[in-house]
């Protein structure tokens, strides 16, 4: 198992520490948890966008190439 560290405040230490204190969580399952959270939410977000980019490019003109090169003007 690994072990990562990080810089805390002194105020964040202690914010952290009360509220895993108040909530009856061990420190470790918590930090942890809120991490892999994070990382969920995002990739959730990232799903979307790419749903979305998916769908409205269903919608959009296809150009061939000879097209997207007249409209350039760079056909000969």
């Amino acid at each position: 198992m690994a072990t990562i560290s990080l810089r805390l405040s002194n105020e964040e230490e202690v914010l952290i520490k009360n509220y895993v204190k108040i909530n009856k969580m061990n420190l470790s399952e918590f930090i942890r948890d809120t991490i892999l959270d994070k990382i969920e939410d995002d990739l959730k977000i990232d799903e979307e966008r790419i749903l979305k980019s998916l769908e409205e490019s269903k919608k959009g003109k296809v150009y061939t190439t000879s097209e997207v090169w007249e409209m350039l003007g760079l056909n000969e």
